[in-house]
């Protein structure tokens, strides 16, 4: 059964995936991307990994798409279309993409890899105090890090939303 629900959750972020790349609409495109990570996580939750399924949810499902879509919104692009790629970059895409799926699978098909089994339980508490740790193998840098790197795109985007009308207000 857990079977079955793999390829359902694969086959429906693969048309998702395609839907999102493909779609010229930006903010369907963002929404198909949201689908994608949901099925990240059904896969985590599969898996088993409920921790990450939970992270995947709340982080990205839920914070970056949302920064997203505030994003889209605030440029006041709603309805942009986007372009088209010629035909000879398509043509590349294509070729460059086959060229990934080969040598994923023969990465896949040519290489043994071992069941490891893990007897030791880790549970939230250990994570979390991993992740504010700052001793050997602690987290806090990269917490710290990627917080400020998403500070960082939050006031990007707000710049690059009012750009238009703080460079009006220089003028006058």
């Amino acid at each position: 059964m857990e079977r079955v629900i793999f390829y359902i959750i694969a086959v429906i972020m693969i048309v998702f995936a395609v839907a999102a790349v493909s779609n010229r609409k930006m903010l369907r495109s963002v929404i198909y991307l949201l689908f994608v990570l949901v099925g990240v996580a059904g896969i985590f939750f599969l898996i088993d990994y409920n921790f990450l399924a939970a992270v995947q949810l709340t982080v990205y499902a839920g914070g970056i798409i949302v920064l997203m879509i505030f994003s889209v919104l605030l440029v006041h692009h709603i309805e942009l279309e986007l372009e088209v790629a010629k035909p000879l970059k398509q043509v590349i895409t294509a070729i460059t993409c086959l060229i990934g799926i080969g040598v994923v699978l023969s990465t896949i098909y040519t290489h043994n890899f071992n069941v490891v089994e893990n007897d030791k339980l880790t549970t939230t508490a250990d994570v979390g105090s991993k992740m504010l740790s700052y001793e050997a193998g602690g987290f806090i840098l990269p917490f710290e890090v990627i917080s400020i790197l998403l500070l960082a795109a939050m006031v990007g985007a707000i710049i690059i939303a009012k750009g238009k009308k703080l460079v009006n207000k220089t003028k006058d």
